[in-house]
């Protein structure tokens, strides 16, 4: 059995609390890398950071906590709970346990076959956005038979 990301970084309970309750935003910066603004300060532009991330383990920060303590910071670990932020970096797209996908960022779906719960005309009203059931098969535009494109 193969331990899992969380299993794999050392960290302490404040760092695990700080990590799950502090205000974190992220943007997939590319195939490696996470940007992490923590919206929990009063100028949180002051505490973003970039955690990158080997083989879906995240593997180091540009904190200050990550070059002057043991093991990984709070936003290691934010990225390695947060399973659709690990994904995003990851080599391949994840399948979720539910049945969903997080597709990473340039792997749209090419296929014309829609999946059989679409209803993107039932919501859309021309919003230019794809219903869940065809995000979560990875594609980025809405159904053209459904909605009013």
């Amino acid at each position: 059995m193969s331990k899992s990301t969380l299993e794999l970084l050392e960290y302490d309970e404040q760092i695990a609390k700080r990590a799950q309750w502090e205000a974190f935003e992220f943007t997939v910066l590319g195939e490696d890398d996470v940007e992490v603004v923590n919206g929990s300060h009063d100028e949180p532009e002051e505490h973003t950071y970039t955690v990158h991330v080997e083989g879906e383990i995240p593997s180091d920060c540009t904190c200050p906590a990550w070059e002057f303590q043991d093991g990984a910071c709070k936003h290691m670990v934010a990225v390695a709970i947060r399973e659709p932020v690990l994904g995003a970096v990851s080599a391949e797209p994840t399948v979720k346990a539910d049945g969903g996908v997080t597709v990473k960022e340039g792997t749209a779906n090419d296929s014309e076959e829609r999946p059989d719960d679409c209803d993107c005309g039932e919501w859309n009203d021309g919003l230019g956005l794809p219903c869940w059931p065809c995000y979560r098969d990875g594609f980025e535009k809405p159904n053209a038979g459904g909605s009013d494109e």
